[in-house]
């Protein structure tokens, strides 16, 4: 079978998208072939059974990206429904966040305001900041982790709910 790898890498480059992908499913036809090549008896039958896997092979493909991309459209319709929070309940847990956001390092501070509260990019951060965007990123990570623990802090069980049933008020978070 392995002297017939470019007569099946070509049967499957004329049936997907690109040569990277038909390579992909050629060397998983060629693990199953393995796996189940002791099913052909018959020499001559080899490579017929083994164009037939190629074939099952490519159909699989198919139908992975069409789920895949039916996945996608849903998510994507479901995020363009979402609603903002009202505005009283987004005040009222901005003022306990703001509160405590002032109790972190000032680096902690700036990189959650520029990223989270003016929804800049860790790009922003980076170039405001001179440090490297993966640096950033970690920054980033670390002042909500940060904060997390502030919120976790001040408002005990109020933060396992997210906040959305808060009983401790802005005025005990500050």
């Amino acid at each position: 079978m392995v002297n017939s790898h470019r007569q099946f890498l070509a049967f499957l480059e004329k049936r997907v998208e690109s040569r990277a992908v038909a390579e992909d499913i050629l060397q998983s036809a060629f693990v199953r072939g393995l796996e189940r090549g002791a099913e052909v008896r018959d020499e001559e039958s080899v490579v017929a059974w083994f164009y037939r896997v190629l074939r099952n092979a490519t159909i699989d493909h198919y139908r992975r990206r069409a789920s895949t991309e039916r996945a996608y459209e849903g998510w994507g319709k479901e995020f363009g429904s979402l609603e903002a929070p009202q505005a009283e309940l987004e005040q009222e847990i901005c003022q306990c966040v703001s509160a405590l956001i002032e109790t972190l390092k000032p680096e902690y501070r700036e990189a959650l305001r520029i990223v989270d509260l003016d929804e800049g990019s860790l790009n922003d951060l980076a170039d405001r900041t001179g440090i490297t965007s993966g640096n950033a990123a970690v920054r980033v990570h670390r002042a909500r982790e940060a904060l997390r623990k502030q919120v976790r802090t001040a408002c005990g069980s109020c933060a396992e709910h997210g906040c959305l049933d808060c009983h401790c008020g802005p005025k005990s978070c500050s």
